[in-house]
């Protein structure tokens, strides 16, 4: 069949490379009842390419269907893809078919298929190597007779490594991988895509029809898309209902396309533990244990330069300054000194590269500092707490811990 009819029929737009091999992929497999494996970026339009082997097959005058994974319920899955029988479970009245007895015959789309729980890829796998199947509650074989094809947005070897995704079902689906790219990659696409849905809405809206200004067409292009299609069909939607401009240029444009994030913040790296999460107590103790170090570097430095008395002094006042910071960070509770103890024990159990002459005892800088503040405002513990950066309460918490007398 024709790849421009194909576009034609189901909608398609563009004369990317790589999107017409997908469809000239699809076509091809369409005839036989090979598993299918379609995989591809959120909002690609992943959910056109089973309709086209579906329509392009022997099948076509079977059921079809397609199936969300990710949007049902693990508790609820296996009834519905297999059925139940009455009784089975809290609530099963009666009995009821699953997905692959009533479409026998014809056509199932497993989209998100990387989100199956994995009592479920088990039950898939058995349907996709000998077509049979057990309904929920029962122990009576059901033979089936469905073409089966799945997505995913999801790096499956990714998910199989992690142990999220079974490899054997993998290379089951995988049969024909059709890879669809995104949108960004379909930079001769983008403007062609955008005046497409611009006529659509305008048509939709009785409005006249946007029309894009050169530096808008640049701004298009450059875009990463990380919605892809379905990003900009929301954004030729939104302009199309709210501006009354109709010549729409890149300052416009940039008003409704949101810039990517980069964060100002620092960022904590480590080799072994790039993709976990940091904990605030994490990230205390990685704070912590860089101050440690700094102090010792800068008690090296003042020795040498002025010796052990101004160094005390220009400790205990670096000290405060590098505390105050995580005291007072925003969004942080002012009990977050708190947690400053809670490092102790480990930090004693660290050793940094450098040899260390002296050891350097967090609670004993703390209750120097403590005791300094109260010293600085003869006694009165509201003023020494604000110049700790705690609440008076922690601050008397502290002195009774610590036992410190004035």
């Amino acid at each position: 069949m024709d790849i421009q009819l194909i576009k034609q029929r189901f909608g398609i737009i563009g004369h990317d490379r790589f999107l017409e091999r997908a469809i000239q992929v699809a076509v091809q497999v369409a005839p036989t009842d090979l598993t299918v494996l379609i995989s591809g970026e959120s909002g690609t339009g992943k959910e056109v390419f089973p309709q086209i082997i579906h329509q392009s097959s022997a099948r076509k005058h079977g059921p079809y269907i397609a199936v969300n994974c990710g949007a049902i319920p693990e508790g609820t899955i296996d009834s519905e893809l297999f059925g139940h029988e009455k009784g089975s479970f809290t609530g099963a009245h009666e009995a009821r078919k699953g997905y692959f007895e009533v479409v026998d015959g014809g056509t199932i789309f497993l989209d998100e298929v990387a989100e199956l729980p994995p009592s479920t890829q088990v039950r898939l796998l058995r349907v996709l190597e000998s077509g049979e199947f057990l309904k929920v509650g029962s122990s009576k074989v059901i033979k089936t007779d469905v073409r089966v094809v799945a997505a995913t947005n999801v790096n499956i070897p990714e998910a199989i490594a992690s142990g999220k995704f079974r490899q054997d079902l993998y290379y089951r689906l995988n049969t024909v991988p059709i890879l669809i790219p995104p949108l960004r990659e379909r930079k001769g696409d983008i403007v062609m895509l955008f005046k497409k849905f611009a006529i659509d809405f305008a048509e939709k809206y009785r409005m006249p029809v946007l029309q894009l200004m050169p530096d808008a067409v640049e701004f298009l292009e450059k875009y990463r898309w990380p919605g892809n299609i379905r990003q900009l069909k929301n954004l030729a939607e939104q302009i199309s209902i709210i501006e009354k401009n109709r010549e729409i240029n890149a300052v416009i444009l940039a008003q409704y396309i949101p810039s990517e994030p980069i964060s100002s913040l620092p960022v904590l790296y480590s080799k072994h533990k790039e993709d976990e999460k940091l904990s605030e107590r994490d990230i205390l103790y990685k704070v912590l244990f860089d101050m440690k170090r700094d102090l010792m570097e800068l008690k090296k430095t003042v020795e040498g330069i002025t010796g052990s008395e101004a160094y005390e002094s220009i400790l205990h006042h670096g000290a405060s300054q590098l505390i105050n910071p995580i005291i007072k960070e925003p969004g942080s509770r002012q009990e977050r000194f708190e947690d400053f103890e809670i490092a102790q024990t480990d930090i004693e159990d660290f050793h940094p590269s450098e040899e260390v002459t002296e050891s350097l005892s967090l609670q004993k800088k703390e209750i120097d500092l403590i005791i300094k503040a109260l010293e600085k405002y003869n006694g009165k513990r509201k003023q020494a707490a604000q110049e700790l950066g705690i609440s008076e309460r922690t601050l008397y918490r502290k002195i009774k811990e610590h036992n410190i007398n004035l």
